[in-house]
């Protein structure tokens, strides 16, 4: 055993005793379905937000086969506002992949699991530790950072020299007993004491063999990710609305939003209208620029500047298919929205057609 070992397994296991988390949703009734969705949900999403759409989740597809079995839209719909949503789309194929290949039961072999789409070697650990009792190391963002401070790993922790030695102190640290324990501690840690900012390390079982506390480097390790200059895009979003149905498109399942449905999207005003005559078949009557809206994605932002058009005739060429829908905006039924879309149908629901 190295000497790592018994430096952080123990206090921690005695501080998480004491104070770590033990009564989230995915820590009840413990299976290793259960566990997965929860990290999946868990990668870019904070515990606080996803507590709200786990159990809903698990309500409406309780097992794996009930995921396979689901469509896409429903999935979809249910992970609307939790962003991220290749999580989704990635979580649903490697549903249907465990009931193809897995006989429906979720491998319990390490490489088994990342082979599967969306789990990477620390998700499939997190996993196989915690529903499993198998010891594997986990390294998520929490566990990265208490780790980089502890032993002043200086730099960006997802620089690759960097991320090597952290998976060797991670294993290194994993302990042989009570290894669901010590792997829910380590993330507890880093979500509630050991913090990105302000982190309170006068409450950290750690703190007396942690070097980036006795260096005062806690502010500093581990530096953020190098930063790019982020680019802006901006589309105009065409909210076509005839008798009070408005028309939604289906995105290509890759790239931003993929999958989920949106309104149609135009560079231009000018080339909004042009469509609409030339694929709906009818002249707009009335038109109003709303305020624009910005989003943020995890490389870009996104302005989007909703211009709301009114039809007067029924269109003609759009028939309803599966990448159109002329959609009720105050029951939009069980489809994948994106939260700014959702929002902007909220709203036409209670704004009058002008």
């Amino acid at each position: 055993v190295s000497k790592a070992v018994s430096d952080i397994a123990q206090p921690l296991l005695d501080w998480w005793d004491q104070h770590g988390r033990k009564d989230l949703p995915w820590q009840q009734d413990t299976t290793p379905y259960r566990v997965w969705v929860s990290e999946i949900m868990l990668q870019q999403t904070q515990v606080a937000t996803v507590e709200r759409y786990y159990d809903r989740f698990m309500q409406s597809f309780p097992n794996v086969s009930d995921l396979a079995a689901a469509d896409e839209d429903n999935v979809l719909h249910h992970w609307s506002g939790l962003g991220y949503y290749s999580r989704a789309r990635n979580l649903h194929k490697a549903a249907r992949q465990i009931v193809e290949s897995h006989s429906g039961e979720l491998p319990r072999e390490l490489d088994d699991l990342v082979a599967l789409p969306g789990i990477g070697r620390s998700t499939a650990g997190a996993v196989l530790a915690l529903s499993d009792g198998q010891r594997h190391p986990i390294l998520d963002g929490n566990a990265k950072r208490v780790l980089a401070r502890y032993y002043a790993v200086a730099g960006w922790a997802g620089a690759s020299k960097n991320l090597r030695q952290l998976w060797e102190y991670a294993d290194d640290n994993t302990p042989h007993q009570r290894v669901a324990n010590y792997t829910q501690a380590i993330m507890d840690l880093g979500a509630t004491v050991c913090k990105r900012s302000r982190p309170a390390c006068d409450d950290c079982p750690l703190q007396a063999g942690c070097r980036a506390y006795a260096d005062d480097l806690t502010g500093a390790i581990p530096a953020p990710k190098p930063k790019k200059e982020r680019p802006r895009r901006s589309a105009v979003l065409l909210l076509a609305r005839h008798n009070g149905a408005v028309l939604l498109e289906k995105r290509p399942s890759t790239g931003i939003w993929g999958g989920l449905w949106s309104f149609p999207e135009f560079e231009s005003d000018v080339q909004a209208t042009e469509w609409i005559e030339r694929r709906l078949g009818v002249r707009p009557v009335r038109q109003q620029a709303w305020p624009p809206v910005e989003h943020a994605f995890s490389h870009f932002d996104f302005v989007m500047q909703p211009l709301e058009i009114a039809l007067e005739q029924p269109p003609t060429m759009v028939a309803e298919d599966e990448r159109w829908r002329w959609v009720n905006p105050q029951q939009p039924d069980n489809l994948g929205l994106a939260a700014p879309v959702a929002k902007l149908l909220a709203q036409l629901a209670y704004s009058p057609a002008f």
